[in-house]
């Protein structure tokens, strides 16, 4: 950018599946921009896009990238997004911040399905958007076999989204024989040129009745939300162009159509079109800002953060949208004051000084806000919150250990930082397996944030499949005695009891009481033995915790000189050990609820995924907020839960996805309890992999 201020600006994210290629869209727009001279590939790893480490080894997004640019005067801040499922709360983050977005996508009907959760996104947010066809020189559009004609793709684009689509373009040619394009609003076609803008030339002749079938349903479909056009095209009045124009970006504006748009981003087939539309028909941030009933309130600064960085030259750096207000360098935002104000390109950064309300920059060393949060300079009215995307809940997880000990103590600032910059990372230390556990979307989700743990933090790790809490319970009561008598010169230790043991019901946990008469037990000594029998069930006879029994101390003798609390304690033990054995121990492991969601196609298949994994259905139903979908609820134990994720995914073309918690112990079928016990060594902790399938 050449550093002259834009008349306006146009904030758009690059959205779309894994292999679509936005980034080779976003390269493409900053070439013809003028903003690079030389495009770069993402197999060559130096695209402005893709810019990390770990994207580029993986030559995937894994993070959003955001550039800045200028076309017409007018001041574009393009955000490419991730395509992976797995990084799907970067994009939703980044969303919310833009006024439009760019659906890109692959002309074959059979992949149009993975866009159904991003539409569904950009719907319920009302974010204007438009679908850019890449990759048309590699398919042949005709009414084939795979059915993946341009009219089976459109089909298919409508029936993932709950916004009419309108082609915009017509193209001319197929597969390696694409030649061009017919506007749709001016008639007029157009010959391609790698790399070059695109001539116009005379409409063929062969495509006239086709392009007047498609400009009819474009005008029909306008006229839906314009009466005056309806009029128009009832009387057969030919409209204007500019009518046309301004239908599209009235309509576009308010998310109530989605535009197509077609070409080949690797030969800048297309690019040109699609950035004179987003300059034309795009909202302007001042109508993002009144659709979400932003007041624009000049005498205070209101801004929001989309995405937050750690580089390892300039520390943190929060990518913010200003929605109000002007932004300069060290203004003080909830109580921290800012340290840098940079335009984005890529990993690089260029200093500003100043910048207004509806352009997107990134301010940095703003310690103590994380993604999502509201900055204001409102001291008066701190309780402004804009709202977020909501988290995605984590489905997949590694326990986690630093290679070296010694860096044990650096590991927790760490895993701070790196879910400062990854808000769908979750971290916890198990309070039963003591593990450290790292939970996300999905493996190449966490294998990402592995390698940043170790290129930022000089943290490398070992990592192994969580170990499932497994618990134990007992079926029967016993009665049992326990005497400790300890005698080393000077007071020796007495303490004698008689405890009665008895399940309880599932989900009761422990219950102690005592029936003493007459003193046998001192009172003071009581407390002693609830401890003992607590330290006892903390590691029952199967080597795990003991839930839902109910210990009651009945009777016992003290000795006046030689008893002591810690002597009950124990003979409290004692007791347990030798009658919890005669209860009939029982494996008891931990069962999720879950709630599976996938298009109705898959349901069958998703009701076969949740019984292979020991699961019990209890039901399925269509989704009353997503058309075409289906929830299947059922009950899964832990131990089958791990690979769920992947599966399902590899079942749903990718977009499968389940909600989980924590419902209720069960006992473990017999030969995979004697599995299970096999493997844990009587430490308490159960094997990750304890499943019941070779």
């Amino acid at each position: 950018m050449n550093g002259k201020a834009c008349k306006a600006t146009r904030n758009v994210a690059i959205v779309g599946p894994y292999l679509s290629g936005k980034t080779t869209l976003l390269e493409s727009l900053l070439s013809v921009t003028g903003r690079i001279s030389r495009k770069g590939t993402v197999k060559e790893g130096n695209t402005v896009g893709d810019n990390a480490t770990e994207a580029r080894q993986r030559q995937m997004s894994v993070e959003v990238t955001a550039a800045s640019t200028e076309y017409q005067d007018i001041c574009f801040n393009f955000i490419d997004c991730p395509g992976s499922i797995e990084f799907a709360q970067e994009t939703y983050n980044a969303l919310v911040g833009v006024d439009a977005a760019v659906v890109v996508c692959e002309p074959v009907s059979d992949r149009v399905l993975t866009l159904a959760p991003l539409f569904k996104f950009l719907d319920d947010w009302e974010i204007p958007h438009l679908v850019f066809i890449n990759k048309m020189d590699r398919f042949e559009l005709t009414d084939d076999a795979n059915g993946n004609s341009l009219r089976s793709v459109f089909d298919a684009l409508n029936s993932v989204s709950t916004r009419p689509l309108v082609l915009h373009q017509y193209p001319i040619g197929k597969g390696e024989h694409l030649t061009g394009f017919i506007d749709l609003v001016t008639e007029q076609a157009y010959l391609y040129h790698p790399d070059a803008p695109a001539d116009p030339i005379p409409l063929p002749e062969s495509l006239k009745e086709a392009e007047q079938q498609a400009r009819t349903e474009l005008l029909e479909t306008l006229a839906d939300f314009d009466d005056h056009l309806l009029e128009e095209l009832l009387e057969e009045i030919e409209p204007p162009q500019e009518e046309i124009v301004q239908d599209l970006k009235m309509e576009l504006g308010a998310d109530l159509i989605v535009p197509v748009f077609m070409g080949v981003a690797q030969q800048d087939y297309g690019v040109r079109p699609l950035i004179d539309a987003l300059l034309r028909e795009s909202p302007t941030p001042e109508t993002t800002a009144e659709r979400r009933d932003i007041a624009g309130d000049e005498s205070s600064t209101v801004a929001q953060v989309l995405k937050t960085y750690y580089t390892p030259q300039g520390g943190k750096l929060s990518l913010v949208r200003v929605w109000q207000g002007k932004l300069t360098d060290g203004m003080v935002f909830n109580g921290v004051r800012a340290g840098g104000l940079y335009r984005m390109f890529g990993h690089h950064t260029q200093s500003v000084s100043q910048v207004s309300a509806g352009d997107i920059v990134a301010l940095g060393r703003l310690e103590g806000i994380k993604t999502g949060d509201t900055l204001t300079t409102d001291t008066g009215n701190p309780e402004i919150k804009l709202p977020i995307a909501e988290g995605t809940k984590p489905v997949y997880a590694l326990a986690i250990t630093p290679e070296k000990r010694k860096d044990e103590v650096k590991l927790s600032g760490a895993l701070t930082k790196l879910l400062e910059e990854d808000p769908s990372l979750v971290w916890e230390q198990h309070g039963d397996t003591h593990e450290i556990i790292l939970w996300g979307q999905g493996d190449i989700h966490l294998q990402v944030a592995l390698d940043r743990m170790s290129r930022k933090y000089n943290l490398p790790m070992t990592t192994h499949l969580p170990r499932v809490p497994y618990k134990e319970s007992i079926r029967k009561s016993t009665t049992s005695h326990g005497r400790y008598k300890h005698q080393s010169g000077g007071h020796g230790q007495y303490g004698d009891v008689y405890l009665d043991i008895q399940p309880l019901s599932r989900g009761e946990g422990f219950n102690f009481s005592e029936t003493i008469v007459g003193g046998v037990v001192p009172k003071q000594y009581i407390p002693g033995v609830e401890i003992g029998v607590k330290e006892y069930l903390s590691h029952g006879p199967l080597g795990f915790p003991v839930v839902d029994v109910a210990v009651t101390l009945t009777n016992g003798s003290y000795h006046s000189v030689d008893s002591s609390e810690q002597a009950f304690k124990q003979a409290a033990r004692l007791a347990m050990t030798g009658g919890m054995p005669d209860c009939e121990p029982m494996l008891l492991e931990p069962i999720m609820s879950v709630g599976v969601y996938a298009p109705q196609e898959f349901t069958s298949k998703v009701l076969q995924l949740i019984t292979g994994h020991r699961g019990q259905i209890l039901g399925y139903q269509t989704c009353s907020d997503w058309t075409g979908w289906d929830c299947v609820s059922g009950y899964i134990p832990q131990a089958e839960m791990q690979n769920l994720i992947m599966e399902l995914r590899s079942l749903t073309l990718g977009i499968g996805f389940f909600n989980w918690s924590y419902d209720h112990l069960q006992e473990v079928p017999g030969k995979l309890a004697d599995r299970v016990l096999a493997t844990s060594n009587g430490n308490g902790n159960g094997n990750g992999n304890g499943n019941g399938r070779s």
